[in-house]
């Protein structure tokens, strides 16, 4: 039994929607002719396991009727559209398009942002719960250039790019990778990534994830952490902050709201910010995670 409140509130919406008369009536009318035609056909039997069981077969009439009975009455009752507009199912047609784009070049000041949608047959984004998020964080990234811009009057040198790619498109999920370069005296590489559960249209946390596995982060945080000491030391050039001579700042595990994503092969990534692990001239640094240590992830 699902207990999602969400769908409580579909279902109490649903029932106080009021059908138009002339729609009912061309609704019944449908259903009364698939009955019909129900009564006619013939049965089919078939064996299975020593058990004999009677397979209905949904004719196109009562499966057109259905059809009928929904363009009725989202055609007759904007209400009703409403309601199914907010179910927020992506689908297998849904891709991930430009929604628009911030440029500014203002003396040294210059900007160029890109703010990625899911979208989704004729409905565009409208209904994906993940895209509000998603313009959130880009409006966030204007806002910051917008203010530096006023505070210094265009002086100095200042440039704020923000791209985006698609690292994960299955049946259970849709990632989003956004990668922003802020160079001033120097550059710091930003990556945010919105992994989006294609079920319900939200986007998932790290948290989330393995709600039901509560040791998993603390497992993926020891795989991490191993990962940086082999990595160290196979490569002097390689730095971690971790075992390092200030150990206040050194990596000490995940919180659950790093982004990540997941692979062609169904293996985590983690992926952290430039300075978050690890000194600037590493840059962004990312971490895959063996399926030994997550297990399948569904």
């Amino acid at each position: 039994m699902n207990n999602d409140p969400r769908i409580s509130n579909w279902k109490q919406e649903y029932s106080q929607i009021p059908v138009p008369p002339q729609a009912r009536d061309r609704v019944l009318a449908g259903i009364a002719q698939a009955k019909t035609e129900e009564a006619h056909k013939p049965e089919i039997y078939k064996k299975k396991g020593g058990i004999i069981m009677r397979i209905t077969k949904t004719t196109g009439a009562a499966a057109a009727a259905a059809v009928l009975a929904i363009t009725i009455l989202t055609n007759v009752n904007p209400s009703i559209a409403n309601a199914m507009e907010q179910i927020p199912v992506i689908g297998s047609i849904a891709k991930v398009v430009t929604f628009r784009t911030y440029t500014d070049q203002t003396n040294q000041f210059e900007a160029d942002i890109q703010v990625p949608q899911i979208s989704q047959g004729e409905g565009g984004g409208a209904g994906i719960a993940a895209n509000k998020s998603i313009e959130e964080y880009a409006d966030e990234l204007i806002a910051m250039y917008e203010k530096e811009l006023q505070e210094s009057n265009g002086e100095g040198n200042y440039s704020l790019d923000s791209s985006y790619e698609v690292v994960t498109d299955n049946d259970h999920y849709l990632s989003i990778r956004i990668n922003t370069t802020l160079t001033m005296a120097s550059g710091a590489q930003f990556v945010k990534i919105f992994t989006v559960d294609k079920t319900t249209g939200q986007i998932i946390s790290l948290a989330q994830l393995f709600a039901d596995q509560p040791d998993m982060l603390e497992k993926i945080s020891s795989n991490i952490k191993e990962q940086m000491v082999q990595q160290m030391a196979a490569d002097s050039s390689k730095v971690y902050f971790y075992q390092s001579d200030i150990p206040e700042d050194d990596f000490t595990g995940l919180k659950g709201d790093e982004s990540f994503y997941l692979d062609d092969k169904g293996q985590l990534v983690i992926a952290f910010d430039e300075y978050e692990v690890a000194p600037g001239y590493m840059g962004a640094v990312q971490f895959t995670i063996p399926e030994s240590v997550t297990g399948t992830i569904k």
